[in-house]
């Protein structure tokens, strides 16, 4: 799924590449993406992009009568895992099963599709700004917030540490590949509870936290240049641990692990956030019970047998 980093990119390209330009229509392919029914999508024809931004990991595009006026009609986009943004000719046609909507400007057409068919992407027009607040989930914004407001945002409540980066309700923009960079690069378990850190290891969380966003939305820029980000993804070879299973990790060596659950997983690395501790994998330590390595040094003689 587009976090931070990938969703800033997104709004940065789209406002320096279609900011002033006139929407002919907006055109959609598949009725389970648009989520709202009012204003109508015509609503939007020839109207005008006059401004791009971010709520959480949503793109919102804003347009209005006329490029010299405020947007007063509004485009809330959510990628979720597996939508994204193509930047085609005018007119281009939309897939049959990945094309979702076409936004038709008078010299280009912008497509959002999704792989797969589970159809989790959503399109809202919302008519207004005061449409937007039902989108934002009210997570503190950690890039432009102090260490004690950082603080405060993260021990509202008592979770574990990765449920807790990921929570929009208390933090904006992250999921689950930069929360295992996060806190991999802060040395700390995911399963630590928020509400027991030491000052020490708060400092070094939230430190992690706006390096690991910076370098990324950064890196991103770099890749993109002065074109369209075409090739988002949550994998990247240049991470730490997210998505590297088994592979070693850039600072220690020790193969990076990981805990599955539900749809998603968790990769951390044994040595330097859990002090050598293997973290129990709901699924397979109890198929394996009392055979469950508890430690990466158990685990690797195992290997090594």
């Amino acid at each position: 799924m587009p976090e931070l980093p990938d969703v800033t990119v997104y709004v940065e390209r789209l406002a320096a590449l279609l900011a002033g330009k006139r929407l002919q229509r907006l055109r959609i392919g598949s009725p389970f993406v648009l989520r709202s029914v009012e204003p109508p999508v015509a609503e939007l024809t020839d109207r005008f992009l006059v401004e791009t931004g971010r709520i959480g990991k949503r793109i919102v595009l804003g347009f209005a009568s006329s490029a010299e006026v405020s947007a007063d009609v509004f485009v809330v986009i959510h990628l979720m895992i597996a939508g994204r943004l193509r930047w085609r000719k005018p007119g281009a046609a939309l897939a049959r099963r990945r094309g979702l909507a076409a936004f038709d400007f008078d010299d280009v057409t912008l497509l959002l599709t999704e792989e797969g068919s589970q159809k989790k992407a959503s399109l809202h027009v919302v008519a207004g700004r005061a449409g937007l607040v039902e989108f934002d989930r009210g997570g503190l914004e950690v890039l432009g917030a102090s260490h004690d407001e950082f603080v405060a945002a993260l021990t509202r409540e008592s979770h574990t540490l990765k449920r807790a980066l990921t929570d929009p309700r208390l933090l904006s923009g992250i999921g689950n590949a930069y929360s295992d960079e996060i806190l991999h690069r802060a040395r700390l378990s995911p399963f630590k509870r928020v509400r027991d850190l030491a000052a020490d290891e708060l400092t070094r969380l939230h430190d992690a936290v706006l390096a690991i966003l910076s370098e990324w939305t950064d890196r991103h820029r770099h890749a993109v240049g002065d074109g369209f980000p075409e090739k988002v993804t949550a994998f990247h070879d240049a991470m730490a641990v997210h998505g590297r299973y088994g592979k070693p990790c850039p600072v220690c060596e020790t193969a990076v692990q990981r805990i599955q659950y539900a749809s998603n997983e968790c990769n951390y690395c044994p040595r330097c956030q859990t002090a050598g501790k293997v973290l129990a994998d709901r699924v397979l330590s109890r198929l394996l019970k009392d055979d469950w390595p508890k430690t990466i040094d158990e685990l690797e003689e195992r290997k090594g047998a």
